[in-house]
């Protein structure tokens, strides 16, 4: 058996190699929100099931990836109509 020091350092290390998988992934949708881009591929590049993308996503960062991504498209639109740059 383990010392339980032990046990709480190993979960608290999953949890911090978790939250840097969803960074890596907000990352992304950053980096490529101008990309066709769906919850699939994210979760592909993660390494996880879809609907575990979504449920840790929202843990996370309170929003799901795909209504992130939205966001993403969504300010830089506005951006690019506030400099007239585009209609």
């Amino acid at each position: 058996m383990c010392h339980p020091a032990w046990a709480r350092a190993r979960t608290t290390a999953l949890r911090l190699e978790e939250f840097a998988r969803m960074r890596r992934v907000r990352d992304r949708i950053d980096r490529e929100y101008d990309r066709p881009l769906d919850v699939l591929e994210l979760a592909r590049g993660a390494g996880m099931a879809a609907g575990q993308l979504s449920r840790r996503f929202r843990t996370a960062y309170g929003d799901l990836p795909y209504d992130y991504l939205l966001t993403r498209r969504a300010e830089r639109a506005r951006t690019l109509l506030l400099r007239g740059a585009a209609s």
